[in-house]
């Protein structure tokens, strides 16, 4: 016989509040961190800068624990660093990381680029290909760094993108690492910007006309000159040699 003391109707509602509060903190992580990331990207947070628990709590309404998660996103994303007893930094790179990072954007995004021209007959891979970088063909002056940072980030990914290859694809986005171009922003001229895009223009033409050798060569020159122009920069730009 059932007891009718043990009938569904009597048993306690299950108590979902673990999984309600969990999914509000994994929502509250997101949002903090979207918000800080735009926010270094964007120029709000300089490379160098400590960014203080108190006043972000304070300005995003929130704890500590989801603003401490949002760090640790952002630390693997290469954005921060904990710095023992000053806590969260918005990640400066020395001299010697951005000549590195440059070299192994430039073996990575010349395959990528000559993949892309062999990849481009592909219709949808075309389409896809000239939509994304259908800024590079305005003829408007780029006078502010900071505003053409996205479009050269967009740029670069749609290069890679069109290699057809996702673990390359994958690998570019993770060595663009914004904040190189971040970093060096304040020394980008107008005259350099349009230097930038008159170089993204000879890329994307090789690769349209379907011409691997041409589009691997105009990328990895492209990039040569931009790591000689970090180079050459002072080295207060960059963070001190540990």
């Amino acid at each position: 016989m059932i007891d009718s003391g043990m009938l569904d109707t009597d048993l306690p509602a299950p108590d979902n509040s673990s999984t309600t509060t969990a999914r509000g903190k994994g929502t509250t992580v997101d949002r903090v961190f979207l918000h800080l990331k735009e926010g270094i990207l964007c120029g709000r947070y300089a490379p160098g800068q400590r960014l203080i628990e108190a006043d972000l709590t304070r300005e995003l309404e929130v704890s500590r624990g989801p603003l401490r998660e949002a760090f640790r996103k952002l630390t693997a994303e290469g954005l921060v660093e904990s710095v023992p007893n000053r806590g969260a930094i918005v990640r400066r790179l020395s001299h010697r990381e951005t000549q590195e990072l440059f070299q192994i954007r430039m073996a990575l995004e010349a395959l990528s680029a000559r993949l892309a021209a062999e990849n481009i007959s592909d219709p949808e891979v075309r389409d896809r290909f000239e939509e994304s970088i259908k800024r590079i063909w305005d003829n408007e002056p780029r006078f502010a760094a900071v505003n053409y940072l996205d479009e050269n980030r967009v740029f670069h990914q749609a290069v890679a993108d069109a290699s057809g290859s996702e673990r390359l694809s994958a690998l570019c986005r993770q060595m663009q690492l914004p904040l190189i171009m971040m970093q060096l922003s304040g020394a980008l001229t107008p005259e350099t910007l349009a230097l930038s895009n008159q170089e993204h223009r000879r890329i994307a033409k090789a690769i349209l006309t379907g011409n691997p050798k041409d589009a691997s060569a105009e990328m990895e020159a492209h990039l040569d000159r931009a790591r000689r122009f970090a180079e050459n920069l002072p080295t207060a730009i960059f963070r001190a040699p540990e």
